[in-house]
């Protein structure tokens, strides 16, 4: 379902790979079943290629890693969260156009510099 250069976020690795990591991260919390989600999923998949080497870009399935979701309080579908030092610095629900998610991007890769 994922790009080539989309991660999985998933409870086994979310503290790695997310919450541990030196590299802002993109996460996408979708569900199969969501039409919204699947509308952003190549979006998703399109900055995961665009951002390689500057920022992770994954998705975590709220059906099969609820415990994540209820962490950061996700309650609708897509909702995209921007992690910087392990930290939620931006919030995006619902679906969106790509320069939306580019904007918020490049904001924190330009103030990170």
């Amino acid at each position: 379902m994922a790009g080539p250069n989309t991660l999985t976020f998933d409870e086994s690795n979310f503290e790695a790979e997310v919450l541990q990591s030196k590299l802002p991260v993109l996460v996408d919390f979708w569900a199969p079943w969501c039409g919204p989600c699947q509308m952003v999923g190549p979006t998703i998949d399109e900055l995961a290629t665009e951002y390689q080497g500057k920022v992770k870009v994954g998705k975590v399935n709220v059906d099969e890693a609820g415990g994540v979701a209820g962490q950061f309080s996700v309650q609708s579908i897509p909702t995209v969260l921007l992690f910087v030092n392990g930290k939620v610095v931006h919030q995006m629900i619902g679906a969106k156009h790509k320069r939306d998610y580019k904007a918020a991007l490049d904001a924190r890769l330009g103030a990170a510099k």
